[in-house]
């Protein structure tokens, strides 16, 4: 059985010592127990940290997006320190991504408005964190106008209509997942019918 030998780094080293060179890890003491990332490099079951098996599974269903999403609504001190406000459009700053999805913060001040748009192919979830937002929606069921506070979500699907506007005195800020990743918003000016490819939204969970 051939074995692993896992202390080149310090032959290495002193090969160099013995022709009056120091590497300036070797000064640093970095290689003192012959150990270090790079000499276990390629076997990353010699040291746990490098075969972490705790990191957190990626969503793949609504249900796991949706849970995501409250994830990050209540954990304020990762998008809190993030948020800006843009007096001439919504501002807005990519969160999170992953394989299949990709996580928004947006605020608005008063007045700011998406227009009536869709999201092409993606699905999302939507969820207000700070002030009040208006959403009005268009569905072959017709339209529909709610209000969106901290706490709730809105679940929708590809091709989903609607328009996001703040209505109030105060700035509002919101967190939006889509999967797939955003590519594609197509938007409608003055839009009163639904275009025959759209979708009804999905459903409204609390």
């Amino acid at each position: 059985m051939r074995m692993t030998r896992i202390r080149k780094r310090n032959r290495d080293r002193n090969k160099l010592a013995r022709r009056g060179l120091t590497p300036a890890a070797a000064r640093s003491g970095r290689w003192s127990d012959g150990l270090s990332d790079v000499s276990i490099a390629g076997d990353p079951l010699a040291f746990p940290h490098l075969a972490r098996t705790d990191l957190p599974s990626h969503p793949t269903t609504i249900a796991g997006y949706a849970r995501l999403v409250r994830e990050i609504a209540a954990d304020r001190a990762r998008w809190e320190p993030l948020v800006r406000y843009d007096a001439l459009t919504r501002w807005y700053a990519r969160l999170e991504t992953g394989p299949g999805y990709e996580v928004w913060l947006l605020s608005w001040l008063p007045g700011q408005s998406s227009g009536f748009h869709d999201h092409g192919a993606s699905s999302g979830v939507l969820t207000v964190v700070r002030g009040e937002l208006v959403e009005r929606s268009l569905t072959h069921a017709g339209e529909g106008t709610r209000t969106l506070r901290p706490g709730g979500q809105r679940v929708f699907s590809s091709g989903y209509l609607h328009e996001v506007v703040n209505g109030t005195l105060e700035p509002a800020v919101s967190i939006h997942l889509y999967t797939p990743g955003l590519t594609e918003m197509n938007q409608y000016g003055g839009a009163t019918t639904v275009p025959e490819q759209h979708p009804q939204d999905r459903a409204e969970t609390r």
